[in-house]
């Protein structure tokens, strides 16, 4: 099982991700974005395969997609891309996120997933994966050793929960409010997802990662008094690269001092180590 958060867990430091859109900025841009994410010690690259009119997502990522799809990035532009930047990460990882009817649907399950393995990719999240396509999806990952990203909802039904954390190799995204993303924080905020969390400990072993609605400083310190193990900060980085290409900033710099806001916020609630459980099973 990987762990994407191993070193912020060393250090009792919430876990950051964040994630970005393959093309936009344009390849040569985001290969520099890429290598400043490594040395500034982000722990996850969230990597999106650009499609279009996602359900999910609010404006800013729509944009953003639109951007990356019209540079003629596809999966695999997205594939060649992480292939030729990961010989030089040092720590950062790179979870893959594909929608399944854009760019996986005519694939069998384990082309897309050695293709994806064999990018160095080091995990994959599937966006609309159908139920008829799941059991041989997780079988071709498993062939592959591929990680998998998964995902539910705190409302989720309890059979979603506890098929998403049986699944969860590479780490449990748990998507703090149902709506697109860019929109507000959760009722309660991401503090109160505690409960929720402590009840994931239960069935998963990999590290639980929250995003929508984090896009601050203070959105992480919350995050960190869920118990989660990192959070995840898209529409809000994603934006800041919107405003540096509107006014001719450097990109590079503008995430770099993004990101560097966010700060890292200390956990104050104790997690599992070396990939043990809370409440270990007897």
């Amino acid at each position: 099982m990987a762990d994407f958060f191993t070193e912020a867990r060393t250090r009792d430091e919430l876990g950051l991700a964040v994630f970005l859109n393959a093309g936009d900025p344009p390849l040569p841009v985001l290969a520099d974005c890429v290598a400043m994410l490594d040395e500034s010690g982000v722990d996850c690259l969230e990597l999106a395969v650009p499609f279009p009119d996602s359900p999910t997502d609010g404006p800013v990522v729509r944009r953003s997609a639109d951007r990356a799809l019209a540079e003629g990035v596809a999966l695999a532009e997205t594939l060649a891309f992480v292939e030729a930047v990961r010989p030089s990460l040092k720590r950062l990882r790179i979870a893959l996120l594909a929608d399944w009817s854009h760019s996986l649907r005519t694939s069998p399950p384990a082309a897309y997933a050695r293709a994806v393995a064999d990018s160095g990719a080091d995990a994959l999240l599937v966006h609309g994966l159908p139920p008829r396509a799941r059991a041989a999806h997780h079988e071709a990952l498993r062939e592959a050793g591929l990680p998998e990203v998964t995902t539910c909802y705190p409302a989720s039904p309890p059979a979603t929960v506890a098929e998403a954390a049986a699944h969860a190799t590479g780490y449990l995204y748990v998507v703090a409010r149902y709506g697109r993303s860019g929109g507000g924080t959760p009722p309660g905020g991401h503090a109160g997802l505690a409960p929720f969390v402590g009840a994931l400990r239960d069935l998963t072993a990999s590290p639980i990662a929250v995003g929508f609605g984090v896009s601050t400083a203070e959105d992480l310190a919350s995050v960190a008094l869920s118990g989660a193990d990192a959070a995840i900060v898209g529409s809000a980085g994603v934006s800041a690269l919107e405003r540096a290409r509107e006014t001719g900033a450097d990109p590079v710099n503008a995430y770099r001092s993004f990101t560097a806001a966010l700060g890292r916020p200390c956990t104050a609630v104790p997690r599992p180590r070396g990939g043990e459980r809370d409440h270990p099973e007897p």
